[in-house]
């Protein structure tokens, strides 16, 4: 029997599957396309997302074949300064196609054991008090301790558990394409600024090679969005739209997407678990979708773990859907209302011109950002420090980096002190002794996500937050 078997191979799925090999768990990722995708819809990772990939040393992967823009835009699309004082390190956006991030997790994962096999599409399943049993589209069966359903916003794993999926369905759709123009840059620049007057959800950005991304609104709703729309169409709605078709030709790939808003009603069904836009769909803007998916991953990962190699403290694993839940509750009330300043009626135009003022405030606009970026993120521990819940932004230490410290997806106590102990709980948690002038608290207890389970100097209390995130003591 295996461990966890996990439906989708997309970040999502990649990501949780390399989680889980660092602790050892026996992983098999399922992904019904038979070869990776060539669409690049997400193009960035945010700033929580850069982080989490340098808590697992990644990030020097990523840095390579990405570029950081510190720009403007993230919110609906108005244009305002990059914010100052971020709480982060990496107080940029990592510009980096979806194919390039989903490769770079998949030979992590693979490096770590995990085994993915593709053109393995999930049929059936059922569960009893041991297991899983999933049925295969070709008929194999298989058996594992835990599922998780990390395949999309069309979850097959989420419409055999029966999960209520509540939320708004597409009221308009957009068409998306990487396809060559034959106009120069400037007759197109000229084109775009013009129409974008109008439509903040029209646009063409260059990609690399002579390829632009295009992105115009489409004339009503299709039937079936998964068939996407052929170049004569496309051209045809651009000239419909914008007046001209740039010449469009050479398409590497287009496609559809609409304005659904929907939250699963529950992460967790038994031995069942969802992530990613199996869990929730939304509007593309902010670009927060596949960042969102990468963070429940990271969420979740360890919490699966510990319920596997069974020294999870009761509730664990039931804490991913009342810290992620919320999260995402909140990413579809933003995307919501970024989807309305992209309208084009003269309400939504009006206020769109005063949430523009306001971004010129720079709180309002730090604001803002951090909640695109996922930095300001707090889960709900209880009265405590102002730290606790949150993450831990990346510090200098007397002896190196904090987040060099975390590579191996362990807790973490950091003391400032030296005169803290996790005696018993050595299996599960690093102790550091040493020092940082950006950390202004005797020592902090932080999960393997690195959100703040603890801070004080309080040995009696620090056991206690041992045994509630960690489990019993050994011995």
């Amino acid at each position: 029997m295996l461990d966890v078997i996990i439906a989708g191979g997309g970040p999502t799925g990649l990501m949780l599957a390399g989680e889980l090999r660092l602790h050892g768990v026996r992983v098999l990722v399922l992904e019904k396309e038979t070869f990776p995708a060539g669409q690049s819809r997400a193009l960035g990772l945010h700033a929580r997302s850069v982080e989490i990939m340098d808590q697992r040393g990644l990030l020097e992967r990523f840095l390579a074949r990405g570029q950081k823009f510190a720009t403007a835009g993230f919110f609906a699309g108005i244009l305002s300064p990059w914010p100052d004082r971020l709480d982060t390190a990496h107080s940029y956006v990592l510009g980096i196609p979806q194919t390039t991030t989903e490769r770079l997790l998949a030979e992590h994962a693979g490096g770590l054991g995990a085994e993915i096999r593709r053109g393995g599409e999930l049929a059936g399943l059922s569960q009893d008090d041991d297991g899983v049993t999933v049925d295969l589209a070709d008929g194999t069966r298989l058996r594992s301790r835990y599922l998780v359903g990390c395949d999309g916003g069309r979850s097959t794993v989420r419409g055999l558990l029966g999960v209520g999926f509540p939320g708004e369905p597409a009221t308009s759709e957009t068409w998306l394409g990487e396809l060559e123009v034959a106009v120069t840059p400037g007759e197109l620049a000229a084109v775009v600024a013009e129409v974008r007057r109008n439509s903040a959800r029209f646009g063409v950005m260059p990609r690399e090679d002579g390829v632009y991304r295009v992105i115009v609104p489409a004339d009503g709703l299709s039937e079936d969005r998964r068939v996407p729309p052929t170049l004569e169409e496309f051209r045809a709605r651009l000239r419909e739209f914008a007046g001209t078709d740039f010449g469009v030709h050479s398409p590497r790939w287009i496609s559809r997407f609409g304005d659904a808003t929907r939250l699963a009603e529950r992460y967790r069904v038994g031995r069942v678990l969802l992530a990613g836009d199996a869990a929730h769909i939304h509007p593309p803007t902010g670009g927060q979708g596949l960042n969102l998916g990468i963070q429940d991953a990271f969420n979740l990962g360890w919490k699966l773990a510990a319920e596997v190699n069974g020294w999870a403290p009761e509730g664990l694993l039931d804490s991913y859907h009342c810290e992620r839940h919320p999260v995402a509750a909140a990413v579809l009330d933003n995307t919501r209302a970024q989807s309305e300043l992209l309208s084009a009626a003269p309400g939504a135009r009006a206020v769109r011109r005063l949430v523009t003022e306001l971004l010129g405030f720079e709180e309002v606009n730090r604001y803002l950002i951090e909640k695109i970026t996922a930095i300001s993120v707090r889960y709900d521990f209880g009265a405590g420090h102002e730290l606790l819940g949150r993450r831990l932004r990346d510090v200098q230490l007397k002896r190196g980096r904090l987040y060099a410290l975390t590579h191996d997806g362990r807790g973490l106590l950091l003391d400032q002190t030296g005169r803290l102990s996790a005696a018993g709980w050595a299996d599960r948690v690093d102790h550091v002794v040493d020092v940082s002038e950006e950390l202004d608290v005797p020592a902090v207890l932080l999960r393997p996500d690195g959100h703040v389970a603890w801070a004080g100097e309080d040995q009696e209390d620090l056991r206690g937050q041992l045994a509630r995130w960690f489990g019993a003591a050994a011995g």
